[in-house]
């Protein structure tokens, strides 16, 4: 009987060692806590660009300029949009919206208005492109509306001065320029140069990136 208990004592300790599981354990520079992984950035693949003349690269090139210019300005505007729009739900008084609205207003001209001024009508006519994809309304729609705050700030510092429309919407799957202006922002999110912002309309950049290379290689085989 001594034995046979001995030998059942001596099971469990056989399946705990068979059981162990070497864990590693690292410590990233900078970091105190061991890590067993490592979260690695999303590597973002897009095609190489390819010209078909030096006229077509400069241009490219001051578009992007002009995109990369304007860009942080929609941003902008759909951040205060939602955060303008969120506020005046929980708020019932009608002149407490009404004072709400002006601060917002005023904060968001004495912070831009200056800089807007400067930007000239290509540019203007890009940020109202950028605004629709930002918030999904265009720009005309945004100033309609008193609740948003916008109808003076736009009027006194861009549509007024730059003859621009402001029912200008962005289409990259049918409008050449907006998928080029696409491309700008999605190159410039990768390479950190600007602050990504999801757009509010719906459309997947490679899709469009394979539909315009395509269309681009039958016109290049038609002549």
């Amino acid at each position: 009987m001594n034995g046979f208990a001995q030998e059942r004592r001596s099971e469990p300790q056989d399946t705990v060692e068979n059981d162990t599981i070497e864990k590693r354990y690292m410590i990233i520079a900078g970091d105190s806590i061991p890590r067993e992984t490592i979260d690695l950035e999303e590597v973002v693949l897009l095609r190489k660009l390819k010209f078909d003349s030096n006229t077509d690269r400069k241009r490219y090139l001051i578009l992007r300029r002009k995109t990369r210019k304007v860009y942080p300005y929609a941003k902008l505007a759909s951040e205060r949009l939602v955060e303008l729009n969120s506020r005046l739900n929980d708020i019932k008084s009608r002149r407490e919206r009404k004072k709400y609205t002006k601060i917002v207003q005023n904060y968001i001209e004495d912070e831009f208005s200056t800089e807007l001024k400067k930007l000239t009508r290509t540019e203007g006519q890009i940020l109202v492109k950028l605004i629709h994809r930002q918030t999904g309304v265009t720009t005309f729609d945004l100033v309609r509306e008193l609740k948003s705050g916008w109808r003076a700030f736009w009027y006194n510092t861009t549509a007024s001065m730059f003859d621009i429309s402001l029912k200008e919407e962005y289409h990259p799957e049918s409008n050449q320029e907006d998928f080029l202006i696409e491309d700008i922002l999605q190159r410039s999110f990768r390479d950190n140069i600007l602050e990504r912002q999801s757009s509010a309309l719906d459309f997947e950049y490679l899709d469009l990136s394979d539909k315009w290379n395509n269309r681009e290689s039958l016109k290049k085989r038609s002549r």
